[in-house]
């Protein structure tokens, strides 16, 4: 890396690694899509001057301690969506839904598309049965005769799942159409056995379970990136200067303008009409990698567990800090008080407290200015104090204006 640096700009401009990045960019601006390249020998040419512009990019336009614009963020319309649909889970060994209304339901729908008709009044003893909840994700690009993963979750009385099957249900998305199919047997977790006089014994939670591969997808979902007027990628987490790193980190391997930010969170990027096109273009701004701006100052408190987090941006400005502790200790030992002999009086008891005060001295801790992690760590040990007062101690910090960093208390 530090080899990097001292090349000068002329030997960057007439290295092979420079020349075949502008080699294989100017063949992927002049030709629209890989299925027009007219012969075998120019498709070969193409993937050699592609493979060197990657090597190119990874070599010459990574800074120190970058990260792949994939990991920052996801293009707009490149995302999941959820699934949720309602089903019936049999074969359980008597731990289903013994009197829920929702599962006699299901059961009795069940069986009518088979030509079966309950008698009115009959209610079917379902304890082998539970209504169940079936949710997944449906990946972006997914093809209908892919399989998804899916979670079944009891909905009523049910004890455990182990050992059932979920019976065909249709997952829906939020528009109400149906996505994929669902249907097989549950791998369950968890254990529960009960006795006969109210004991019982529970692993885990044995009322929910997973099918692997256990949903079919039906219906694909439109992305519309390839026909949006821009490509716009979203950051994970919203930061101005990350936004323009991004930005130029695009410009500076396409050599042109064709990346902006918006705002904190969206990059625009022109390009062409297509998906050919598109998804090749994706695919190389993925891999670009560029240094994120560093994490605001913050310090995280979780009050209920005395967790304390500090990130190592926050710095602390000239302090003097005492933190002293003081216990107050009340020992109540009562006496017996027998009356004298021949009085006619009464056993009584008589209070008696002690009280003890104990203060501890501590010394002062002076934080100079520009006071790093380690600095912090080192005084907050010194002193002896707890994670709660810890958070006292960061608390008061905060409010006399030596701690420029945000306190986020959960």
């Amino acid at each position: 890396m530090t080899q990097l640096k001292c090349i000068s700009a002329g030997s960057i401009a007439k290295s092979p690694f420079a020349l075949s990045l502008s080699k294989g960019l100017s063949v992927f601006k002049e030709v629209k899509s890989f299925d027009r390249l007219s012969s075998n020998g120019s498709r070969r040419r193409f993937r050699n001057l592609l493979a060197a512009a990657f090597a190119a990019i990874a070599l010459l336009t990574t800074p120190a301690h970058a990260e792949r614009i994939k990991d920052l963020g996801t293009f707009q319309g490149v995302r999941p969506n959820q699934l949720t649909g309602y089903g019936i889970v049999v074969g359980l060994a008597g731990t289903g839904d013994d009197s829920l209304d929702y599962a006699t339901q299901g059961v009795k729908g069940m069986v009518s598309r088979f030509g079966l008709t309950l008698p009115q009044g009959i209610n079917p003893a379902l304890k082998n049965a539970a209504a169940v909840l079936v949710t997944a994700d449906l990946p972006a690009f997914a093809k209908p005769g892919q399989r998804l993963d899916v979670t079944v979750s009891a909905l009523g009385k049910a004890k455990s799942l182990r050992g059932g099957t979920l019976i065909m249900t249709p997952l829906r998305g939020a528009d109400n159409e149906i996505y994929a199919m669902s249907q097989g047997n549950l791998a369950v977790g968890g254990l529960g056995v009960s006795g006969a006089d109210g004991s019982q014994v529970s692993v885990n939670i044995p009322s929910a379970g997973r099918i692997p591969g256990g949903a079919t997808v039906e219906r694909a979902v439109a992305t519309g990136f390839d026909t949006a007027p821009t490509l716009t990628f979203n950051l994970a987490e919203a930061d101005l200067t990350t936004a323009l790193r991004v930005a130029d980190g695009i410009n500076r391997t396409f050599g042109d303008n064709r990346a902006r930010a918006t705002d904190a969170v969206s990059v625009n990027i022109d390009a062409a009409p297509g998906a050919t096109d598109r998804i090749m273009m994706m695919g190389m701004i993925e891999n670009i990698e560029v240094k994120p701006a560093d994490a605001p100052a913050k310090v995280i408190v979780n009050a209920r567990t005395g967790t304390v987090v500090i990130n190592g941006a926050v710095k602390i400005h000239p302090a003097a800090v005492a933190h002293g502790k003081l216990t107050v200790s009340v020992n109540e030992s009562p006496r017996i008080v027998q009356p004298a002999p021949f009085s006619q009086g009464r056993t009584a008891v008589e209070p008696s407290s002690s009280i003890s005060i104990d203060q501890e001295k501590k010394p002062m801790v002076n934080f100079k200015g520009g006071a790093s992690l380690t600095d912090i760590v080192k005084a907050v040990n010194a002193i002896g104090a707890s994670p709660a007062d810890m958070v006292a101690i960061l608390e008061a910090l905060k409010q006399a204006g030596a701690m420029k960093a945000e306190l986020v208390v959960l």
